[in-house]
């Protein structure tokens, strides 16, 4: 049976055979004996996104893999890095420093300022996921149609994430046919955080599923 550590655009876990291309972790929230999941869904508000192989590491997924044989972090899987910027995980700066920085930059731009810490995106972004329980809001058609690439949208509980201007509808095991967002029935709900938005617009290229043609 899959373990129930697949995240959606939305930030909920599930458990489906699809991996992805990342991994990532909020903390510690499994059993490292039945290997499921706590109660809690974050221990932290450092929610990251990693490269699935760093320098040969190797780990037992929802196993005990800390130094002193604790659980160590819980490790959770995407589809692509657009799902994970939708549910509110950003770059890791130890195994993808580059992309980290670079995140952090546009970030920082998109915000306003000149630099921000990896604590204080953390917190901005924490305020502004889906999975904290934070509210969503709709969406003009304008507004839609002002959205960058990459990010991703809710249309009657389905997530569709935008590419030149298309709406390309998301599942476990990648995007489905690019739709006019005209043709499709409303509203529009954000998924991806305002701020993450607000990088992508400033520039910020995330990774894509090879699925996802326009």
């Amino acid at each position: 049976m899959p373990l129930q550590n697949r995240i959606d655009p939305f930030g909920a876990l599930h458990a489906v055979a699809a991996r992805g291309l990342f991994t990532g972790n909020r903390g510690v929230i499994h059993d490292p004996e039945t290997k499921t999941l706590l109660a809690r869904r974050w221990t932290t508000r450092a929610w990251i996104v990693c490269e699935c192989t760093f320098k040969d590491r190797r780990r037992a997924v929802m196993g005990r893999n800390g130094r002193s044989g604790g659980p160590g972090w819980t490790e959770l899987f995407f589809l692509d890095e657009v799902t994970a910027l939708a549910a509110g995980h950003r770059p890791c700066f130890l195994c993808r420093r580059e992309r980290a920085l670079s995140f952090a930059r546009f970030f920082a731009q998109g915000a306003g300022r000149g630099r921000l810490s990896a604590p204080e995106i953390d917190s901005r972004l924490h305020r502004q996921r889906r999975a904290s329980g934070i509210p969503s809001f709709a969406l003009r058609m304008a507004q839609v149609d002002a959205l960058p690439d990459g990010a991703m949208v809710e249309v009657d509980g389905s997530a569709f994430a935008l590419r030149d201007g298309r709406l390309l509808p998301w599942d476990f095991g990648g995007y489905g046919a690019a739709r006019d967002p005209r043709k499709v029935d409303g509203p529009f709900l954000l998924i991806t955080p305002p701020s993450t938005v607000s990088a992508l617009r400033c520039g910020y290229a995330p990774v894509w599923h090879a699925t996802a043609r326009p």
